[in-house]
């Protein structure tokens, strides 16, 4: 039989599994999905040497593959890295369940109660790369919400993958719940991520996490809903109603706490009113963290420092110690640049003008909108929602920091007793 056949076959054999297994989830209670993540985190701790000799083999091969140490980094697990994925497990069945919460019940004047029921999106597959401790982060959340799982981990930890997926199965097969619920792709051949997105017949939301090319290729392709983002290109303006100070702990923070993340600021825009008071207390700041600094004509006015800003530096995602800097006319003008250049991520305005911040609130369009605060917050945990599976920055369904809540839906509940329409 050629091969892709037998992919198909097999793809189609975890989507079946799959779909059935979400029936089981949709039944499970608080206490029994709370019992698999604890269970699956003491088999996390107590199975520490198989994934640890997993591992090392999968470290050895993609130190033979020729794998720069970043890569590398990401792909290992060591005592430390397993403890935090066992931890990881006890905080979600330690957060509140979204599955079977009703809202907004109210009474119609037909007598019958309307309201919302929170419930499991069903089957969630999730599309990732390198970190192999995204497989029990994800199928944790998906347990938690109440849906099944098929994860595609990368090929380079492959071997890695499957040893959490044995402590994944051990773990609920404590809780008396099916194997099937989680289900780690077994197949290195990428043809399987080709049918994992075009089976919406088992499948009901993707979610890729990985580099922007991975996620372009899934968005384009699916046949499935996908929740993503593509990139992080993220904003701070200092208007010039702004406190000084407040502006430059928050521009220097949003760009220097961490270089690798969506939400990093990747531009900083400046009112020109209030440019020759920020900016040489930032470029010096910059400078002392070895930030490259690319400006506008402007901007290299004020710092000398800067090169000169292409037009391709302002739809940048640098996730360096790069920063491109612009001087804008007015609150118009940065909320123009944004909308040109932003990718719908995180934006956030220095302001004390209360008006200022209000129309800077309503009139961007991000998954996450902020006043006198870093961009380094876009984040499920600094939200409130525990562990996230990713930020989404589509405007249906899901958007923002996508956590519990965010692998549910809701459906219309409507109680009655004996109503009959007239």
């Amino acid at each position: 039989m050629d091969a892709k056949v037998d992919i198909k076959q097999y793809m189609i054999q975890l989507g079946r599994q799959a779909r059935q297994a979400s029936r089981a989830m949709a039944r499970a209670g608080t206490n029994q999905k709370n019992t698999a993540l604890e269970a699956i985190a003491g088999a996390l701790e107590a199975g520490r040497e198989t994934l640890l000799a997993a591992n090392r083999s999968d470290l050895q091969a993609g130190r033979d593959k020729g794998l720069d140490a970043a890569l590398l980094d990401r792909l290992e697990l060591n005592d430390e890295r397993i403890a935090a994925m066992a931890e990881g497990l006890r905080q979600i069945a330690a957060l509140p369940d979204p599955v079977g919460e009703i809202s907004e019940m109210a009474y119609r004047p037909s007598g019958i109660e309307v309201g919302k029921m929170r419930v499991p999106l069903g089957v969630i597959g999730i599309i990732y790369e390198s970190r192999p401790n995204v497989t029990a982060d994800a199928a944790a959340l998906c347990l938690k919400s109440g849906n099944a799982a098929i994860l595609r981990g990368g090929s380079e930890a492959e071997h890695s993958n499957q040893a959490i997926a044995a402590c994944i199965h051990q773990g609920l097969q404590q809780a008396g719940l099916p194997d099937e619920a989680v289900q780690v792709i077994e197949t290195t051949d990428r043809a399987a991520v080709g049918e994992l997105i075009t089976m919406p017949e088992f499948v009901d939301v993707i979610v890729p996490r990985g580099g922007k090319g991975l996620i372009e290729r899934i968005t384009a392709d699916s046949r499935v809903p996908v929740i993503k983002h593509l990139h992080g290109v993220c904003h701070v303006y200092i208007d010039e109603r702004a406190d000084v100070d407040k502006a430059v702990a928050v521009a220097f923070n949003a760009k220097t706490q961490r270089y690798g993340t969506c939400n990093t600021m990747e531009t900083l825009l400046v009112h020109k009113a209030i440019a020759d008071q920020v900016l040489p207390q930032l470029g010096r700041l910059y400078q002392q963290e070895g930030v490259e600094l690319r400006g506008c004509e402007a901007t290299r006015a004020l710092l000398k420092e800067a090169i000169a800003a292409t037009e391709e530096d302002w739809d940048t995602e640098y996730l360096a110690p790069i920063l491109s800097i612009r001087i804008v006319d007015d609150l118009d003008a940065a909320i123009e640049h944004i909308h040109v250049h932003g990718s719908g991520h995180t934006e956030s305005i220095m302001s004390e003008d209360i008006g200022r911040a209000r129309r800077f609130l309503a009139e961007v369009d991000a998954s996450s909108v902020m006043v006198n605060a870093s961009t380094r917050f876009a984040d499920g945990f600094e939200y409130g929602l525990g562990a996230e599976i990713g930020i989404s920055t589509d405007k249906i369904h899901a958007r923002g920091p996508v956590g519990l809540h965010g692998l549910t839906s809701q459906k219309y509940i409507v109680i009655g007793d004996g109503h009959i329409r007239q």
